[in-house]
C-alpha cells in the first residue's frame, strides 16, 4: 500500500472527526497504518456514550470498511478523492474481504 493511498484515507477520515453538538470524534490509527478508527464520545444526560462510527482496515491493496455509521458514507468520499471503487470493500454490507491466511 503506497503512502499516497494511506494519506488520502487519513485525510478523508479526518473530515469525520472534531467537535460536535454533544461530543467529539477522534481519529486513531495503529503504528503500521493498517487500521483506522473514528471514535465518537457524546454525552446523553451526564453519561458519556462512546462508539466507533468508522472502522477501516487496509488489507493488501484494498481499503476494507468494516463499520460506517455516517450520513455521507466514507466510500463516497474516498471515490471522490480518487480511490478507485474496485479497491474499496464494504464489509459492513457483506462484500467479501480477502483471506490472506492461505
Amino acid at each position: 500500500m503506497d503512502t499516497q493511498f494511506i494519506s488520502i484515507l487519513r485525510t478523508e477520515m479526518e473530515k469525520y472527526t472534531g467537535e460536535g453538538l454533544n461530543g467529539a470524534s477522534y481519529l486513531t490509527e495503529n503504528m503500521n497504518q493498517t487500521v483506522f478508527t473514528s471514535t465518537t464520545i457524546y454525552t446523553k444526560g451526564e453519561i458519556p456514550q462512546p462508539f466507533v462510527d468508522l472502522f477501516v482496515r487496509i488489507i493488501a491493496d484494498k481499503i476494507v470498511i468494516e463499520e460506517d455509521r455516517n450520513d455521507k458514507p466514507l466510500v463516497d468520499a474516498l471515490v471522490q478523492a480518487g480511490i478507485p471503487r474496485e479497491q474499496i470493500i464494504l464489509a459492513y454490507i457483506g462484500e467479501k474481504v480477502p483471506d490472506l491466511s492461505a
